[in-house]
């Protein structure tokens, strides 16, 4: 009976040191945390972010990876300028695509925020400052990124730019608020 009792004090506390290990790595780091909390306010603030670019942002220690799609090219480096002056922010790896300029490009991103922003079930989304459906036009390609409420807007969203003659196709990567 002593026999069991030591195995299961050893079981126990293995259990509870492998328990231990794994919440802290699953623990997100305090300062991390602040520059994420940071880099995402910095690049909101931008004056040129607008409903036509798309960035994105991951934060390792103290490096930080930009990605996404813009129309302007000064908003590139505007969005790298903001983040290495964040304190903790070690490197800046700016991999933004600056997307070709084009007159029908323009023309559709007009066409599409109409038909996304303007149809009844989806105005609220065109409230405040910054709109959560974000419209990527890149030849005639159109991408939809941002968050919806639930599935249906994202299904109207995409029905809708694929009614916007001159797209040829349209990826819908609309993320679903969870309830």
């Amino acid at each position: 009976m002593n026999r069991k009792l030591k195995i299961l004090v050893v079981l126990s506390l293995i259990f509870a040191a492998t328990a231990l290990a794994s919440a802290q790595q699953q623990a997100p780091n305090p300062a991390q945390f602040r520059i994420q909390k940071e880099v995402r306010h910095e690049l909101l603030m931008l004056p040129y972010f607008g409903v036509f670019d798309n960035i994105a942002f991951q934060v390792q220690g103290g490096n930080v990876t930009l990605m996404g799609q813009v129309v302007r090219p000064s908003l590139k480096s505007d969005a790298q300028n903001a983040v290495k002056h964040i304190e903790g922010v070690e490197q800046v790896v700016n991999n933004i695509e600056v997307l070709p300029p084009s007159p029908m490009d323009d023309g559709l991103r007009m066409q599409l925020f109409r038909a996304i922003y303007g149809f009844p079930s989806l105005e609220k989304y065109a409230l405040g400052v910054q709109k959560p459906i974000r419209i990527i036009v890149n030849g005639g390609h159109v991408t939809l990124e941002g968050v919806v409420d639930n599935a249906t807007d994202k299904d109207t969203a995409n029905i809708r730019a694929n009614t916007v003659s001159g797209v040829f196709s349209v990826t819908n990567n609309l993320q679903v608020v969870p309830e």
